[in-house]
């Protein structure tokens, strides 16, 4: 990489952003953020930025909203200091679950931070596993959108999948755990699910054959658990062999950790790094998506294609 390029993190995730620039070969400039005494953040980007590429690495991870409001100083900062481009490497974008109007008198956030991104000034942003296909369409700016799928689907590779079905929560995640499924060679199942609440959810039926079957749970993320643990217990009453858990964004939210440690048939939980994952969650194994990242950054700097590190279907070679 050239000096050209220079790359800031906000405080959600700086070992993220540590090892991306590792993996990159550049130094990761230094931040000060403040907070007045009336509670209001300032934030400084404390290298040059003038004329050059800019990254800013901030996944929307718990406080969400303090990450937010400090990501959108940092890009206004930057903007306001002359950089050519300002991108935003956003691994886990929180507000993709918010992403339509499903009740009177709601905001559809998913758009709105979308809005607020560019207002602020970013010029193109990264990110990973979006919660819905139409979140993409909320930016009025490029997204790059990445996929952990098949640095998940390698953690599986090797071992014996001859009786292995992969199994998604709700008939909504189906298809990319069909794609997950064909990485592997395996069949594919789905809970038929409704949700009731935030947290609580009722899976009515497994379509497709479980029985007797090794399982990977897959989902996009894991937040309170409620999807994932009532899919567990509906796929048990099946007499399934084992059981393994997958997913993107491993938040672990409320009493997730709880919830799962206590599912003493699950042999592991398997999830990446795209929030700090300090959650006390037995059996939890994180896989690293900086590489993908840094790739990803490599290749937008250079003017070169990044289709096949975002396009699943170029990702396995279909």
């Amino acid at each position: 990489m050239t000096n050209e390029v220079v790359v800031f993190s906000g405080t959600a995730h700086p070992e993220f952003a540590r090892e991306m620039c590792d993996l990159l070969g550049v130094p990761l400039a230094p931040t000060r953020v403040t907070r007045f005494s009336n509670d209001c953040l300032q934030v400084q980007l404390r290298d040059n930025c003038r004329q050059r590429d800019v990254y800013i690495v901030q996944p929307l991870a718990p406080p969400t909203q303090e990450n937010l409001m400090e990501l959108l100083m940092m890009v206004d900062a930057a903007r306001g200091a002359s950089a050519a481009q300002v991108n935003v490497v956003m691994p886990h974008y929180a507000y993709a679950r918010s992403d339509k109007k499903d009740a009177p008198r709601i905001s559809v956030g998913g758009r709105l931070v979308a809005d607020l991104l560019a207002t602020a000034g970013t010029d193109r942003v990264l990110t990973m596993t979006l919660h819905s296909e139409q979140v993409h369409g909320f930016f009025s700016v490029p997204v790059d959108h990445l996929t952990a799928l098949p640095v998940l689907a390698e953690h599986y590779r090797g071992r014996d999948l001859s009786n292995t079905v992969v199994v998604s929560p709700d008939f909504g995640n189906a298809k990319a755990a069909g794609r997950f499924a064909r990485a592997l060679g395996v069949d594919v199942a789905a809970g038929s699910k409704r949700r009731t609440a935030d947290d609580k959810v009722i899976i009515d039926a497994i379509v497709g054959d479980v029985a007797g079957k090794d399982c990977i749970v897959l989902d996009d993320e894991i937040a309170t658990g409620g999807s994932i643990v009532t899919l567990i217990e509906a796929v048990r009453s099946y007499g399934v062999q084992s059981i393994s858990v997958a997913c993107t964004h491993g938040l672990f939210t409320g009493r997730a950790a709880e919830r799962l440690n206590a599912m003493a048939d699950i042999d592991e939980i398997v999830t990446t790094n795209t929030i700090p994952q300090d959650k006390p969650v037995d059996r939890l194994v994180t896989l690293s998506v900086a590489p993908l990242f840094a790739e990803a950054v490599r290749r937008i700097h250079l003017g070169e294609s990044v289709s096949t590190l975002f396009s699943e279907e170029s990702t396995y070679g279909e």
